[in-house]
């Protein structure tokens, strides 16, 4: 049996907040307890806030940021990690992470980035350039950016998801719906009457679809988030970007594995992932989307068929523990076994 690892996480859990339920990171450490292994976490901006004599992120971020470093490499020098583990480079920074790698030498470190545009935020990619490896939720551009700025090794891992909780539920008939889209249609102002904005205004006027965290409409979040997914006969995922070799946001993994027929704005290469027809439907257009939902609303028994083949699939290949096993492989050999493998 292998030797069981003490792994530090750090990460943004979101510790005050309902949505801390269905954070990624709350899935990493899950998987890798199932696995065997120890598991240290360190909630780097709650700690940063509590040491601030200030409310204000901006400002925390100024005057708590420094004690917050020496805080966190006062707990990793004492834990002796095997593995550090950076799921958020928000808040922390180079210069945090150097401040670890001087508290524990001979761990391996390895950063997680789930967001696009990592060009566009170079304090992301300085911070990803002190760790060994960098996992990032897609090919192409996006990882290449850091490969191109000297990170020593980058590697595709999607998002994952947790069957415990995240399954089809039988729910109350106030979160019934035809259609559901969870999220912001758009990151900044440059990015409205894009496609995506466009199609989820039009989803927002009409009677038979919900829209959550959009035009006014409140965001759902803890199980609820997952009732509300189940509730929905259709789930619309579509990114901010669709032209990136496998990414997706969260959100398409999220309809998936709760066992909701999914809508999803076609990528290159995401058949690796779902197949289309088999696990999930692919549109290329937003009027291509609306054919597909009425064709599929009217035909309930070929709807369910492929939400329940995309449940089980997201259940059995990208559940945290074979997530959390595929970078421990990647880790201790360089590579992973997957048909969706991409490491450079």
């Amino acid at each position: 049996m292998q030797k069981p690892k003490k792994i530090f996480v750090i990460a943004d859990f979101k510790d005050e907040s309902p949505k801390s339920i269905r954070m990624s990171p709350r899935m990493w450490i899950k998987g890798l307890i199932r696995l065997g292994h120890d598991v240290q976490r360190f909630s780097y901006r709650n700690i940063m806030m509590q040491c601030s004599p200030f409310s204000s992120k901006k400002i925390a971020r100024r005057f708590a940021k420094k004690k917050t470093d020496v805080l966190l490499a006062e707990q990793i020098k004492h834990y002796h990690p095997d593995i550090v583990l950076i799921l958020s480079m928000k808040y922390l920074d180079a210069e945090s992470v150097l401040e670890m790698r001087n508290a524990a030498r001979d761990a391996v470190f390895i950063s997680r980035d789930d967001d696009p545009f990592p060009e566009k935020n170079p304090g992301r990619i300085a911070t990803a350039k002190q760790t060994d490896i960098v996992m990032t939720t897609s090919c192409g551009r996006f990882m290449k950016a850091y490969k191109d700025q000297g990170v020593p090794c980058c590697a595709f891992l999607p998002n994952i998801c947790d069957p415990d909780i995240q399954y089809w539920y039988q729910v109350q008939e106030k979160w019934k719906t035809d259609i559901i889209f969870t999220g912001k249609p758009a990151h900044t102002r440059l990015d409205r009457y894009n496609e995506r904005y466009n199609l989820v205004q039009r989803l927002s006027q009409m009677s038979n679809a919900r829209v959550y965290g959009a035009f006014g409409i409140p965001r759902v979040e803890g199980i609820d988030y997952f009732y509300a997914i189940s509730g929905a006969k259709i789930g619309l995922s579509i990114n901010i970007a669709n032209d990136v070799r496998l990414y997706h946001s969260d959100r398409f993994i999220n309809y998936i594995s709760c066992g909701t027929f999914t809508l999803a704005k076609r990528v290159p290469d995401t058949d690796l992932l779902f197949k289309d027809g088999e696990h999930v439907r692919y549109f290329d257009t937003a009027d291509e989307f609306f054919k597909l939902a009425d064709w599929y609303l009217k035909h309930e028994q070929e709807r369910e068929k492929i939400a329940e083949a995309g449940m089980k699939r997201a259940h059995s290949e990208f559940n945290a523990e074979k997530m959390a096993r595929h970078m421990l492989d990647l880790i201790e050999t360089g590579s992973y076994d997957t048909p969706w493998a991409k490491i450079l």
